[in-house]
């Protein structure tokens, strides 16, 4: 079986895009074109609201954007193909001719992310690292584009259900490797998959804390990293903020992802976060002389 790579890929290599990793955190912005996500559902459900949302976050300095047609969320209801694709493929071909930065699908549908990458996506991310849709790796093969790979303990129907592990860092870290190795064994390339721990995806807020304390624990997997703590509900809780202002807390989990490892933050406030990760970034990179 293919083994994992014995050093980390110096690019992410997209369709159209070879995009370094390493120096610099990527920061992807998040496009929800739902009527239900947990933070701005229903507000960018309108085709022309999400377009410009999308064009404004890459001013903003986005490196990807993320455009989900189905709300992950705990408790979320499943989505049916044809709606998820009557939400996502217009936005996706308006956005293609529009914006030079790749954009990615969200999605755990297969179908849905041919259909997508057909319409100029030229990214998967799968929340259910391809056990949802067992053809999701071999779609992202053969249309042959990155996939993102995330650990999520049960289902968005179930996940939070008293979530408990022995060693959730460790367990994580077997996951995703086991998930990795799939994809590679697959045929996709080393400089095309990439993992996520998955935040808030049936974990507890100290399960949350003790992933973001430990990211490093998971470059051993020598696979870039996405992290995803953009106004979770575990910042909600320590700070006993609501959705809408938890910026702060956001902030500073994503500063501690980046120095800790991350390659790649998803979040909803682009502008804000590009100033934080330039700064992590300068110091995580700065050399002791």
């Amino acid at each position: 079986m293919t083994k994992l790579p014995d050093t980390p890929p110096t690019s992410l290599r997209f369709p159209k895009h070879n995009v370094p990793v390493g120096l610099r955190t990527l920061v992807m912005g998040v496009l929800n074109v739902t009527p239900d996500s947990f933070s701005d559902g229903g507000k960018f459900l309108d085709r022309k609201a999400a377009i410009e949302h999308a064009l404004k976050m890459v001013e903003e300095g986005a490196d990807i954007i993320d455009i989900g047609g189905e709300s992950s969320r705990p408790y979320a209801k499943a989505v049916e193909e044809k709606e998820e694709l009557r939400r996502v493929i217009p936005v996706i071909e308006a956005l293609a001719s529009k914006v030079d930065i790749p954009l990615s699908i969200d999605t755990c549908k297969s179908s849905v992310a041919r259909e997508a990458v057909r319409a100029g996506a030229s990214m998967i991310n799968d929340i259910t690292a391809g056990t949802g849709d067992a053809n999701i790796i071999p779609a992202a093969v053969e249309m042959g584009v990155p996939l993102v790979l995330m650990h999520m303990k049960g289902t968005p129907r179930t996940m939070q259900n008293e979530p408990h592990y022995d060693d959730v860092v460790g367990e994580i870290a077997a996951y995703l490797a086991s998930r990795a190795t799939a994809a590679l064994s697959a045929g996709l390339d080393r400089s095309m998959v990439v993992v996520d721990p998955g935040i808030g995806f049936g974990k507890t807020v100290e399960h949350n804390l003790e992933i973001i304390a430990n990211l490093d624990k998971l470059t051993g997997l020598n696979l870039p990293i996405l992290v995803g703590p953009s106004r979770k509900s575990f910042i909600g809780k320590i700070l006993d903020l609501p959705v809408g202002e938890r910026q702060e807390g956001t902030d500073a989990a994503v500063a501690a992802c980046v120095l800790n490892g991350a390659h790649i933050v998803r979040v909803h406030d682009v502008g804000r976060t590009a100033r934080v990760v330039r700064m992590c970034d300068a110091i995580r990179n700065a050399v002791v002389r």
